[in-house]
């Protein structure tokens, strides 16, 4: 006679919470970088016009879409499931009484973070891939793409795992376990990216997941990830042999 454990495998309280959350995140982070990845996708900007245009396009489209797969949809699957829950609980408000907290805190982050990410962005195995866009020559156009582009790509990710993936776990299982869960998901997410930056996503997504909580917004997650991302973009470009910014050129 075969037989089973007796388990109940009926949804709990609070398993919706905990469950849509970590599913999607991880489901549509792989839509999004299997996308993103994607030779054929490349291929298609670049067979429409000419390498610097390509780049351009096919950056800012995987920003686009980063935005749409890892901001936009999991927060709708998450707000349609478990509708009890609102924007504002996901860490998309103001909350008057911890703004000084988050600018005090974004800005320190900044005055460690930025340096470093400076430092960084100008050794060769960095060069490699940045800045992302990979156009040889640089206008004021290419500059203003890049930092909207990262804006929204950013909002979308943080959104992703300080937002749907932080505050709805750390309601159900508890603040160390969602902290948990969450770091060692977004360290995971930047594996493709090397053996540094893997590390470095560890104790950079611990801070940024007390913060988020402690000032019940992520918009110091944001704008910390935010400077990094620019100032990591634009030094690379500085420093990078074969690519070049020309101010004269819109």
């Amino acid at each position: 006679m075969i037989q089973s454990l007796g388990i109940d495998l009926s949804w709990q309280k609070g398993d919706q919470e905990t469950v849509v959350p970590i599913i999607s995140a991880i489901l549509f982070f792989i839509i999004y970088w299997f996308t993103a990845g994607s030779a054929k996708v490349r291929k298609y900007f670049y067979q429409k016009t000419d390498s610097d245009q390509a780049s351009v396009n096919h950056i800012t489209f995987n920003r686009i879409f980063g935005f749409i797969t890892m901001g936009v949809l999991p927060a709708l699957l998450f707000l349609l499931m478990v509708p009890d829950y609102s924007l504002a609980n996901l860490g998309v408000n103001w909350i008057p009484e911890t703004t000084m907290y988050s600018v005090l805190w974004t800005v320190g982050l900044w005055i460690v973070v930025i340096p470093l990410a400076y430092i960084s962005a100008q050794k060769p195995e960095n060069l490699v891939n940045y800045p992302m866009i990979r156009a040889v020559i640089w206008t004021n156009r290419t500059v203003g793409i890049n930092i909207a582009g990262w804006a929204l790509y950013l909002l979308g990710y943080e959104f992703l795992f300080r937002g749907v993936l932080l505050f709805p776990l750390a309601a159900s299982l508890g603040i160390w376990t969602a902290i948990a869960i969450n770091v060692a998901l977004y360290s995971a997410t930047h594996i493709p990216k090397g053996l540094t930056e893997t590390l470095g996503a560890i104790p950079l997504g611990l801070v940024l997941c007390i913060l988020t909580i402690k000032s019940g917004t992520i918009w110091i997650a944001f704008l910390v990830h935010l400077g990094m991302a620019l100032t990591n973009s634009f030094t690379a470009l500085k420093f990078h042999p074969d690519i070049h910014y020309k101010r004269s050129q819109t």
